[in-house]
């Protein structure tokens, strides 16, 4: 199948990333997202991403002009029915995703590939939604988007060779590395990275060592680029908990079971860089500090 033209639906932190990506490798883009102010939100994150390339120089003027030419938005789904692909990037809550595509599944032509940028839940559950599973596979970008090179192409019973092989293409054409999974919660990398950022949380409660200290012994013992505690920060605490929750259902393994310390912190609201604090205060995002001493846990 040629894929010419894409719908992102969700136009967030990740959203915006993955439309820029798909703008730099010279696809038309139509983003759709729920309200005014959030579609203007994600275009402006778009724009100010564009700019930052023909800054660098990494793209020309003419490169950036023609780039947002080939972007629209919308808040009316029923305006992405000629799309040849759809990537939904909206909140990890598998409900309002089987919701969505159940919808797109009556509006867009059959031929349209459907796919998921989900980090964990069940991309078999949400194709169930809609009458095209054949057609259907998981996207899962990392963040920052333009920066990662990874995308895991997410394969389940039901996904036609030819659907996965265009998925694979379409992730290369858009200077991306794609690694193919198998559809089980976590796929390779949240099913691996999960328990190691879990048992950096057991530690810190448990007073093996300081925030500050566990993320600098993995980083210099390891040569990591950043710390378990910080990366968690990073990624969301409430997304690593919800992940894991999903993942401790699917395979009953005490590995992956939520730390009393981050079910707290997800609680009051301290969800990591997102919300200014985690395990880390991040009121200067470029200076982060740990904010919980030895024994506060």
């Amino acid at each position: 199948m040629t894929i010419k033209h894409v719908g992102v639906v969700g136009c967030g932190a990740m959203g915006s990333g993955i439309v820029q990506v798909i703008l730099q490798g010279g696809y038309h883009v139509i983003v759709q997202e729920s309200s005014e102010q959030f579609l203007e939100q994600g275009l402006a994150r778009v724009e100010k991403g564009v700019a930052k390339l023909s800054a660098k120089g990494s793209i020309s003027e003419e490169e950036s002009r023609n780039m947002l030419a080939s972007l629209s938005g919308t808040l009316n789904t029923a305006d992405l029915k000629d799309c040849d692909l759809i990537i939904e990037a909206v909140f990890e809550e598998i409900e309002i995703k089987k919701e969505l595509f159940n919808t797109l599944d009556g509006i867009c032509k059959p031929e349209t590939i459907f796919a998921s940028n989900t980090s964990s839940l069940s991309i078999t559950e949400m194709s169930a939604a809609t009458q095209r599973t054949q057609r259907f596979v998981g996207l899962h970008f990392f963040n920052p988007v333009p920066l990662m090179p990874l995308v895991e192409v997410v394969k389940t019973l039901s996904t036609e060779p030819d659907v996965i092989q265009d998925a694979l293409s379409f992730a290369k054409s858009i200077g991306k590395v794609p690694v193919l999974a198998k559809d089980q919660a976590g796929f390779i990398v949240n099913l691996l990275l999960t328990p190691f950022m879990l048992n950096a949380m057991h530690a810190a409660a448990n007073g093996v060592a300081s925030v500050g200290d566990i993320d600098k012994a993995m980083k210099l013992g390891c040569n990591h680029p950043m710390g378990p505690l910080m990366l968690a920060d990073f990624i969301g605490l409430d997304v690593i908990y919800n992940a894991c929750q999903v993942m401790f259902e699917e395979y009953c393994d005490a590995r992956y079971a939520p730390p009393p310390i981050l079910r707290k912190m997800v609680l009051v609201g301290n969800r990591g860089l997102k919300s200014s604090r985690g395990f880390y205060d991040w009121s200067d995002p470029k200076k982060p500090v740990p904010w919980m001493a030895e024994g506060q846990f």
